[in-house]
């Protein structure tokens, strides 16, 4: 079952960014992990998975809905979250929906493979792989605070990860103005 370990070192260093107690939207959220490294921080958390089992493993994490993206509507229509998290999933047809969900100053951290995985290992498919710059692409309407592509080690494979704001209308963003690292430890986030 996956989403059993800790939450992906991408998540855990761009949180900071998610507004404080805001609610934060799992998408594929298997097990829990990332549901868990919210809700620890006092964010309000739903976690959408078609698997049953992945989600009895998130039972008491927070609010839980059962439903095949894929293959059926998309089951959160018209609600908005200050984060919305996705690891280890790719679905185009989803992209609208989940962008529709982000907030005004909702943050997207998204996390998956990308075509060169498919050298290495499974998802090997290019329906489940990034395209080079597809990330960047998606996500034009965004304000990109941080974006890698490449190789990870342990366990290996390659990857497209970003970490994005939708901007508030009338926010007067300003490149820069986003805290690129998070606080010190032991200062309130």
């Amino acid at each position: 079952m996956h989403g059993t370990g800790e939450a992906s070192d991408w998540i855990r260093r761009w949180s900071h960014l998610v507004a404080a107690g805001g609610p934060v939207l799992d998408v594929a959220c298997g097990a829990g992990r990332h549901l868990r490294w919210f809700a620890g921080r006092g964010h309000p958390v739903t976690g959408i998975d078609r698997d049953p089992q992945a989600l009895a493993a998130c039972d008491g994490t927070g609010r839980l809905v059962q439903a095949d993206i894929e293959g059926g509507p998309w089951p959160l229509t018209g609600e908005r979250f200050a984060a919305v998290v996705v690891t280890n999933y790719l679905w185009r047809p989803l992209w609208p929906a989940l962008l529709d969900s982000l907030a005004p100053g909702g943050v997207l951290l998204y996390e998956t493979f990308n075509v060169d995985h498919a050298a290495i290992g499974k998802p090997s498919r290019p329906d489940f792989l990034l395209r080079h710059g597809e990330l960047l692409q998606l996500c034009s309407g965004l304000q990109v605070v941080a974006y890698e592509a490449g190789a990870l080690a342990a366990p290996p494979r390659r990857v497209q990860r970003i970490a994005a704001v939708r901007p508030a209308p009338g926010d007067g963003w300003v490149p820069g103005a986003l805290p690129l690292e998070s606080p010190l430890p032991g200062t309130p986030t």
